[in-house]
């Protein structure tokens, strides 16, 4: 399974990163790098409700923000897609937007929508709906229209074409960028935590880190990096139940 390739992988890249975390410690022995047995061993202390809240207000703000941009990046892309006239008016709109720096917007998103968990999630939003729109628009149009005329030719109907051919050409490459929008999620997510807000894990290492307590930044750093690999996994899983045509 692809999954278990994956968690190999990790496996692999987490020892040996450790181990050169632990020479790096050793070398520059300064308490701003402690040695990864002194952030494991500070983990015990960290474990319980407040612990969860911060995991659990992250997870949120990340499945909200990756779930809205599919809602909408999923249709829009697929009208786009199929319609000259939409993709004409909206193709430049979707250019000029997409390059901008989504965070320079932290500021005016937050004034005007508050400091709350809105204002991060939009934020998320913004940034990861363009990836969504191009890819699934692109996935539309490099379908072969040769692979629409057997089924076409059987009587089959629009809604029966976008379910066994479109959505199931599409969903490769929409996993693809849910992976890649999680990644980006999650450093926003970091980005935007530091902000009007108690709870997540992006605030917990800016809380630790302005108290200078290293090993809990760390701890946190090794706990948002966890999130996302979990998370990683889920869709590689989700891939395989969805898609068992490329395995």
């Amino acid at each position: 399974m692809k999954s278990l390739k994956r968690l190999y992988g990790f496996l692999q890249g987490f020892i040996m990163l450790n181990l050169l975390w632990y020479l790096l410690a050793v070398i520059v022995n300064m308490r701003v790098l402690p040695k990864p047995t002194e952030v494991y061993f500070n983990l015990d202390r960290l474990y319980g409700m407040e612990l969860c809240m911060h995991i659990l207000a992250s997870l949120y703000r990340v499945a909200a923000g990756l779930g809205i941009s599919l809602a909408v990046g999923i249709p829009l892309g697929m009208l786009m897609a199929y319609s000259k006239l939409w993709n004409r008016i909206l193709n430049p709109l979707v250019y000029f937007t997409y390059p901008v720096p989504k965070t320079a917007l932290l500021p005016i998103v937050m004034l005007l929508f508050g400091l709350g968990d809105t204002s991060k999630i939009l934020l998320i939003v913004f940034i990861i709906v363009f990836q969504v729109i191009v890819s699934s628009r692109d996935a539309i149009i490099n379908i072969s229209p040769e692979i629409y005329n057997p089924i076409r030719s059987l009587g089959a109907s629009k809604r029966q074409i976008l379910m066994y051919i479109t959505l199931p050409a599409v969903l490769p490459e929409l996993l693809t960028n849910l992976r890649l929008g999680i990644g980006t999620a999650l450093s926003i997510l970091f980005f935007t935590e530091a902000y009007g807000t108690h709870y997540g894990l992006g605030y917990y290492i800016m809380d630790a880190w302005t108290r200078i307590d290293y090993p809990s930044m760390y701890a946190g750093i090794i706990l948002i990096s966890l999130l996302g690999f979990t998370l990683f996994i889920l869709v590689d899983l989700l891939e395989e139940a969805l898609c068992k045509w490329r395995f």
